[in-house]
């Protein structure tokens, strides 16, 4: 009865080795993958943003304006985030936890 027993734990403590393995590795390539996607997105958004910027400043008469208006923009887009932080916090917490159960 000790052996079988020793024989399940030893047994089961591979297969949860295994399971953190496989989640380990998991994660890292999903974090990779959003890394790639982030820098890719992030260089879109800025060149995209300066097309704008120039673009509603060339419809004002000065390209200052549309520089300020895009900066306006996301100003107001940083006090969104920042007034609701505690509601985005715990989504994004509550998703890592949701794919960390799996």
């Amino acid at each position: 009865m000790v052996e079988i027993i020793k024989d399940y734990l030893g047994k089961r403590i591979e297969l949860i080795k295994l399971q953190i393995t496989e989640k380990s590795s998991l994660s890292a390539g999903i974090i990779a993958f959003l890394s790639i996607i982030l820098v890719a997105f992030s260089f879109f958004i800025i060149l995209f943003n300066f097309g704008i910027a120039y673009l509603i400043g060339e419809s004002l008469g000065n390209i200052s304006y549309g520089f300020l208006i895009v900066s306006g923009f996301y100003f107001l887009m940083i006090l969104i985030v920042v007034l609701f932080k505690k509601a985005i916090v715990n989504a994004v917490a509550n998703r890592v936890i949701d794919f960390l159960k799996q």
